[in-house]
């Protein structure tokens, strides 16, 4: 099953409280056109807290690449209008089945395991304390956070860079401007998109040999085309491209429901 790729979160500035909506979409996986799999992803984005869950596609750019089924959620708080992650857990299973599971704190990853414990690889990068600071989960990581009160759809919405740590591998992305399109899903969402190119860098827990690792990092023409969550800030992935020796792997949204959801009324004596 195709992942979702991982994309930035960037929050610099105060959201409202009343932005608060509730994304339920599916989306299909292909590779070269011809469908390999699917999967659902829920995203509810509440005046103090969010959630994000996955079906039978996992968060992580790497996952495109690779076969098998898996699940995912984040947790977090919403500080200021950031989103705060605080906890991760992703099971994968192809093979074999592996779960990872880790707490977040203001940014920090706090504690990370997976389970089962993967054997030493003696030529993997050690990833240390350092690299797990100032970073996001993979599935916080999709969700594009556009600051101020301007169109969410702009071009510098895409100017950005993120740090990611999926419990294995730590990586930075950067986006860039790539340009804007019109998407349409088979039920919901038509309209615009706005569409980024998306640069993949390895920091540490990956072996530098490995020739996934070698053609993400000099692959110049993955992209992800990105549409609000309505009632926020907050832009998902409706189409995620990823050029690949065998064609295009490609995540497209099939279904796509989203909604603002009205904020809570103070209780009042």
């Amino acid at each position: 099953m195709a992942g979702l790729c991982a994309g930035a979160l960037w929050a610099l500035a105060p959201q409202a409280a009343s932005a608060q909506g509730r994304l339920e979409a599916q989306y299909e996986a292909s590779l070269s056109g011809i469908p390999v799999g699917r999967g659902t992803w829920g995203i509810e984005i509440n005046e103090d807290s969010f959630s994000a869950s996955a079906q039978g596609a996992t968060a992580g750019l790497l996952k495109a690449f690779s076969g098998g089924t898996g699940s995912g959620s984040s947790q977090g708080r919403i500080v200021n209008g950031v989103l705060v992650p605080t906890s991760y857990t992703a099971t994968i299973s192809s093979k074999k089945s592996e779960t990872i599971r880790m707490v977040l704190a203001n940014g920090n990853i706090k504690e990370s395991v997976i389970e089962p414990e993967p054997p030493v690889d003696p030529d993997r990068i050690v990833v240390t304390e350092a690299h797990k600071k100032n970073v996001l989960d993979p599935m916080t990581g999709t969700l594009l956070r556009v600051p101020g009160t301007g169109d969410l759809l702009a071009p510098e919405s895409c100017r950005a860079a993120t740090s990611v740590f999926d419990g294995r591998l730590r990586y930075d992305l950067k986006l860039d401007y790539k340009r804007m399109e019109i998407v349409k899903a088979e039920k919901g969402y038509h309209g615009p998109a706005l569409v980024c190119a998306v640069y993949f860098t390895p920091v540490a827990g990956y072996i530098p040999d490995r020739p996934v690792i070698k053609y993400l990092q000099a692959e110049r023409r993955m992209e992800i085309s990105f549409v609000p969550i309505a009632g926020t800030r907050v832009l998902v992935p409706f189409r995620t491209t990823i050029p690949t020796p065998f064609g295009p792997a490609v995540l497209e949204a099939t279904h796509f429901h989203t909604v603002a959801t009205p904020p809570r009324v103070a209780k009042t004596q």
